[in-house]
């Protein structure tokens, strides 16, 4: 009996793990030459972009520890996130955990009693309406906070956020530890993929790359092959599929699911310049760029919600941002040559990298839409917004969902 993964994103490493764990025969299935999905590293183990963790991602951390991984992700900013304006050039130090805005030099620009209010409110659930709306009296801490706060986590702009998305952020922040901060060292690949293809191959689970799925062969209301193109697999009494793919491939091999149908854009740039220093994590205000990620081999910078940013030649985007990390390196007195013309640079533009997190209603697939067969993906779990966080919680719940049945 073999349980087939398709798709060996981050929902698909995290469901394959719950089901090798748990004795059963796994076998992953991949389209593309490598493990990672949209959080893929690049060749050289650089991010797709400038992903972060924090101590409220329980279930992304524990998959971490789970895989052996955890030595390869660190704190970088543990006095507090360095923000720059490049509005006013002003440099400071901002706690993101609440329990630290009792020092006035960490608090958000614009903390007023009745901001607070507002931030409590969107914590608790009650009527959905846009980020910005519900912010438009507390204009300069929606700049300092919960913008920034709002496009890292949603990918989607405050006019059109929904509070609801952001809510579900927001509760989780409040805990102890919660918001601490965590990147990986030397990158994806190698402080998440490999350690997880590593711990999947140790529990004897078979991945398969440059593997398309091309269609399902359904029997009544079960799931009787997977078809490949090249080959098809048969499905026998007691194998059941996992299906961890992104909503359009699910709309394509399953039509009447409901996914989402707009997407928001992610622009990434990699500059090769090489630093002396430890990893440094910085947030930028009033520029094109949002995060700075300096590693020792590289600096990395993302755009989220890049709707106009991301159709920028790579050229257009480089002579914006590069200047933005050269404020920063110099008020963060980040240590190393740092050139007036930008180095060597590579665009990653993902644009689909995730839904948009608006208002209203959101799909609810079924996790198990044939007897045999589940759903993963960041997606599917409309009550959070799609991040790693969610890709790890829906593959383990889609993982539980099929032993349960297999029971």
């Amino acid at each position: 009996m073999t349980i087939h993964v398709i798709g060996a994103g981050l929902a698909g490493l995290a469901a394959g793990l719950h089901l090798a764990r748990a004795g059963q025969r796994v076998t992953v299935h991949e389209s593309s030459p490598g493990a990672g999905g949209r959080a893929r590293a690049l060749p050289d183990g650089t991010d797709n972009g400038t992903h972060a963790l924090l101590g409220a991602n329980r279930a992304a951390l524990r998959f971490i520890d789970a895989i052996g991984g955890r030595a390869g992700w660190v704190e970088p900013e543990p006095e507090g996130l360095p923000v720059l304006d490049l509005g006013d050039h002003s440099a400071r130090l901002v706690s993101l955990s609440p329990l630290g805005w009792g020092r006035a030099e960490r608090r958000p620009v614009g903390l007023s009693l009745g901001a607070i209010f507002s931030l409590l409110r969107l914590a608790f659930p009650g009527g959905e309406r846009t980020v910005a709306a519900a912010f438009a009296h507390h204009p300069a801490l929606h700049r300092s906070l919960v913008e920034p706060l709002t496009i890292a986590a949603l990918n989607t702009p405050t006019a059109e956020a929904s509070t609801t998305l952001l809510g579900s952020v927001l509760r989780r922040l409040g805990q102890p530890g919660a918001a601490r901060l965590y990147v990986a060292a030397r990158g994806l690949g190698p402080d998440l993929v490999a350690p997880a293809l590593a711990t999947l191959a140790c529990y004897g689970a078979t991945v398969r790359t440059g593997a398309r799925l091309r269609a399902l062969v359904v029997a009544g209301e079960s799931l009787a092959a997977l078809d490949f193109g090249d080959h098809v697999v048969t499905l026998t009494a007691g194998d059941a599929a996992l299906l961890a793919l992104p909503p359009w491939e699910v709309a394509r091999l399953l039509p009447e699911i409901a996914v989402p149908e707009a997407h928001a854009p992610i622009l990434n740039l990699h500059f090769a310049h090489e630093t002396d220093g430890p990893v440094r994590f910085i947030g930028l205000l009033g520029g094109l760029s949002q995060w700075v990620l300096v590693r020792p081999a590289g600096v990395s910078v993302t755009v989220s919600a890049a709707d106009s940013a991301v159709s920028l030649s790579e050229e257009e985007a480089a002579s914006r941002i590069w200047p933005e990390v050269l404020e920063a390196a110099k008020r963060f007195a980040l240590p190393g040559d740092w050139p007036q013309a930008w180095p060597p640079m590579r665009a990653v533009r993902e644009r689909r990298a995730t839904p948009r997190h608006g208002i209203g209603p959101r799909p609810a697939p079924p996790r198990l839409p044939l007897r045999n067969m589940a759903l993963a993906g960041d997606w599917t779990l409309p009550s959070l917004p799609a991040t790693i966080e969610a890709a790890v919680r829906s593959g383990e719940a889609a993982a539980r969902a099929l032993l349960k049945r297999r029971a």
